[in-house]
Order: C-alpha cells, then sequence, then structure tokens
C-alpha cells in the first residue's frame, strides 16, 4: 500500500530532485501532492507520465498526508511544517530552520538511523556540506576516534538553488561574449572567479555554512568534545561540492586502513587513479548517489592525521537523496 506524499518547494532544485527520485526509486505512492508559492501555483509538472497541477501551499494543504518532504526556505518551514505536524503528517525537512532544535533528530541514514525513530514529527535533513563530509568519516570515527576537523570546501552554484544555477551559465555566457550581466541572487561575479561562502557572517568571524557543519556535525555524531574548523568556499561549478578534509584521529591509522574501510563503508566510493594523478571530481559525483573519496594520504605535520578529498551531489546526496532514505527508512520500505 502506497504512501500519501506532500513534496513542498516542489518547483525548485531540491524539489525537482525529490521528484526524480521519487520516480527512479519506485516510492511507494497512493498520492503525490505538489506544494509551492502563489507564483508557482497552477504549474503542471510531469511525473511518470502524468501531468500534476502545483498547488499553492497553505495551512491546510497537508489533510490526509503520510509524509510531507520539504525544502521551501527556513522562514516557509517554520510557518507551514507545524500545520504538517498537527495534519497527523511526518515532515523530513531540508531547510535549516530545526536543525538544531534539541528534540528534533538530525539524521544520515549511513551514520545515525536510530535517530529517525526518536522523532516528534519532524526529522532534519542536515545541510548539503555536513552530509557529504560525515558520510565517509563516520566509519573512522568509529574505528579510530576523531579528534579534530579540520574543513575547506568548494561549493557549486547548486547549494544557492536553481536560479544561481541559471544565472551561473547566464555570466559564463555573457562573460565570453563581453556583455554585462546583472545577477539576483550571488553577490559576486561569479564565472571565472570563487569567494568565501556568502551565507550570513556572524560576529565569531565564522559565516552560518561554516558553523552549520561545525554544530551539526557534533549532533549526529552524538559527540560534542570532536574539534572543527571549517572555511567554505564558493566555486563556479554547477553542481556537486568538494572538499578537502584534515582529520586527525586518538589512533595512527595507515593509509592502506583508511582505504579498506572507505571500500567498505555504506554510501561511499573510493574513485582514483594514482598514475594518471585523477581524483574524484564534480563532474563525476552529479547525478550519482554516492559520496566519492580519493587521495588518502598522511598528514606530515603532526601526528595521528589523514587527508582526504571527498565530492559529493550537493542536490542529491546533499538533500533529497538523504530525506528520502529517511522516509525510506522510517516507514520500512526496503531498497
Amino acid at each position: 500500500m502506497g504512501l500519501r506524499v506532500a513534496v513542498v518547494g516542489a518547483t525548485g532544485a531540491v524539489g525537482t530532485e525529490f521528484l526524480n527520485l521519487l520516480a527512479e526509486r519506485d516510492f511507494p505512492l497512493a498520492e503525490l501532492r505538489l506544494l509551492a508559492s502563489a507564483r508557482s501555483a497552477g504549474k503542471t509538472i510531469e511525473f511518470k507520465g502524468e501531468k500534476l497541477k502545483v498547488e499553492e501551499l497553505t495551512h491546510d494543504s497537508f489533510r490526509g498526508i503520510d509524509l510531507v518532504l520539504s525544502s521551501p526556505g527556513a522562514k516557509v518551514s517554520r510557518e507551514f511544517m507545524p500545520s504538517a505536524v498537527k495534519a497527523g503528517a511526518v515532515v523530513v525537512d531540508n531547510t535549516s530552520c530545526f536543525r538544531m532544535q534539541p528534540d528534533v533528530p538530525l539524521v544520515v541514514p549511513e551514520v545515525n538511523p536510530e535517530d529517525i525513530f526518536i522523532h516528534k514529527g519532524i526529522i532534519a535533513n542536515p545541510n548539503c556540506s555536513t552530509i557529504i563530509m560525515v558520510v565517509p568519516l563516520w566509519p573512522l570515527h568509529k574505528r579510530f576516534r576523531i579528534k579534530r576537523i579540520v574543513a575547506a570546501t568548494y561549493q557549486a552554484a547548486s547549494g544557492a538553488g536553481a536560479t544561481a544555477m541559471r544565472e551561473l551559465l547566464e555570466e559564463t555566457r555573457a562573460f565570453l561574449e563581453g556583455r554585462p550581466y546583472t545577477r539576483t541572487v550571488i553577490p559576486h561575479p561569479y564565472a571565472f572567479n570563487l569567494f568565501p561562502h556568502n551565507s550570513a557572517m556572524t560576529e565569531s568571524g565564522y559565516c552560518e555554512e561554516e558553523l552549520k557543519m561545525i554544530n551539526e556535525t557534533r549532533k549526529i555524531f552524538h559527540d560534542d568534545a570532536i574539534r572543527i574548523h571549517a572555511t567554505c568556499v564558493r566555486v563556479p561549478v554547477l553542481r556537486a561540492h568538494s572538499e578537502a578534509l584534515n582529520v586527525e584521529f586518538a589512533e595512527d591509522p595507515s593509509v592502506e586502513e583508511v582505504y579498506e574501510i572507505l571500500r567498505a563503508a555504506e554510501g561511499v566510493e573510493v574513485l582514483e587513479d594514482r598514475a594518471a594523478n585523477r581524483w574524484p571530481m564534480p563532474i563525476d559525483a552529479s547525478g550519482k548517489d554516492p559520496v566519492f573519496v580519493g587521495r588518502v594520504r598522511k598528514d606530515r605535520s603532526q601526528p595521528n592525521t589523514i587527508d582526504l578529498w571527498v565530492v559529493g551531489d550537493q542536490i542529491r546526496k546533499g538533500a533529497a537523496l538523504n530525506a528520502i532514505q529517511i522516509a525510506e527508512r522510517l516507514f520500512e520500505i526496503r531498497k
């Protein structure tokens, strides 16, 4: 028997990926309700050969719904998701709204699936950069215990949504043709440029994206003792984030041990050709489910420390796929 599912933010980049994955994974559906802002209401979206009309999101949109897959932005989630819970639905929310609330589980199924079942109506999907980092680090943490993580991210336009992706394409074309271009999403010249992440800067000197990686990782791992430092950078890549991770452990792992663990890890794929100096790239990860890892090496500057290069599709595993995997575990849908 299928589930009655509502997708909130159905016309956005993550919403579109929700629909792609629901079809690809043959998710059992009794009903699929597409919800978005009044601006998008009335549009039609094709799903498995059927044209579905997008409805305006209201507080009454969730009657009869079992599961809400939500990615409309934190402000909208804050206003409307309590209404979904009140109507009897379980919400898997992809925004930053609920992630750090103590009574809301923050879940990556490869890491802490047991937390799914302590929900009170809302399960939070972590930030994309956090998900891509913790999937390969969790099996290493279980074996060697992580003491400190230093992360540098190289984040694609996809993290800022479908409009940012379109703007990167348009601005690149305009740059090559010598035409001016006016951006509406990205605050700085983006084509052939990069800059520290454009999320809000805090008084601490960390931007919000960096703080998300720090705080969310500790919550997911249930370990506040891990020291974490992050520097997040926006790069002119269309889709898929990359991360350089420097990880200090309580024990001294060998490179061979790390590779052995990563090759056996759920949701991880080792991709590299050392002889050709070839490592995971965004073009490898785009549209793919695994988090790709390569270039594992010892940090010669301090003991018990390993470097990893990690790449994952921000829209897929970093957002929509993780949420659907949560739902599959919650409703015991076998894959």
